[in-house]
């Protein structure tokens, strides 16, 4: 029996990219670990725990947080998932997150997803949310019943301040300026996995056959398998 090595994978992508579909189906496909630096900050902010509590106080401040506070914060996560396949997604954001990275493990893959900045405009903007419940439509594709109001409630829906087109632009710019080094930087070991698209679901196909090539597809097993 061949011992498949553990993957060590990263996933990059501009804010409304579809990181977070494309995380869930690897997820569920291939039984990988996911971390998300943006879920395990919010859990900290939570928990209140040191790197919380000062994570907080820049993000108040407005201020990104510092490199070596997201660094540490995600190489001591990563530290009890060495006997799993992992995907990184917010992490590494800059190029010293990334030295950072490469002089603890291996990385072996980074799928980039490449979305026309365009395409996530329209995307993020036409998103409203009904804040109580936390349901979100999406004016182009699942629109509510009455323009402005959730279908459940008769409530009025609200635009998040992040999905406002303004902020959309300051975010993609943003992430223009920090992360093209990153994607530079592992262009040049020959790591970057570029899929081009303005659609998740044709996205997907190409991923998933990509990954195929690393890892058995474990959702297929379950389903031979049920429980």
């Amino acid at each position: 029996m061949v011992v498949r090595p553990l993957l060590r994978a990263v996933i990059m992508g501009p804010p409304g990219s579809g990181k977070g579909t494309v995380s869930a189906r690897i997820i569920k496909h291939f039984g990988v670990k996911h971390l998300s630096s943006g879920d395990l900050l919010r859990d900290n902010m939570q928990k209140k725990t040191e790197v919380g509590i000062l994570a907080k106080s820049y993000i108040d401040q407005g201020q990104l947080i510092p490199d070596h506070i997201i660094t540490q914060l995600m190489l001591n996560e990563i530290k009890g998932l060495d006997q799993y396949n992992w995907l990184l997604d917010g992490f590494p954001r800059t190029v010293a997150q990334a030295e950072a990275l490469d002089k603890e493990c291996h990385i072996d893959t980074v799928i980039d997803l490449d979305v026309p900045f365009e395409t996530i405009k329209c995307r993020l903007t036409a998103r409203w949310i009904h804040p109580a419940s936390g349901r979100v439509y999406n004016l182009e594709f699942s629109p509510p019943k009455v323009q402005g109001i959730d279908d459940i409630t008769g409530e009025p829906l609200v635009q998040r301040e992040d999905d406002k087109p303004e902020t959309v632009s300051k975010r993609l710019q943003a992430y223009d300026a920090q992360t093209k080094p990153v994607l530079e930087y592992y262009r040049k070991k020959g790591l970057l996995k570029s899929f081009s698209g303005t659609e998740t679901n044709k996205i997907w196909p190409h991923i998933y056959a990509f990954l195929q090539t690393k890892l058995p597809d474990v959702s297929q097993k379950d389903a031979a398998n049920p429980r």
